[in-house]
């Protein structure tokens, strides 16, 4: 496989370019590490971050739901 291949195939099996997939798959991680960072903090301390780690988690799979279903009614062919 060329090399260069390898970094523009599966952003384009989801219908983004390299960056626009670096910047969404930057952002998504993010959120997951802030989460996991609340949900350690809400195991030390019970009574703070409650639901902040099941909602950023609830939010983020629908998120990336919505955008497999737009990717799949464009026509895009995701693996």
């Amino acid at each position: 496989m060329n090399i260069l291949r390898s970094f523009s195939d599966h952003p384009a099996s989801v219908g983004e370019s390299y960056f626009g997939h670096l910047a969404q798959a930057t952002a998504f991680g993010l959120r997951m590490l802030f989460a996991g960072i609340a949900c350690i903090l809400h195991g030390l301390l019970p009574f703070l971050f409650v639901s902040t780690g099941s909602d950023a988690m609830k939010a983020l799979h629908a998120e990336m739901s919505a955008r497999r279903e737009r990717a799949l009614r464009s026509g895009v062919t995701i693996r």
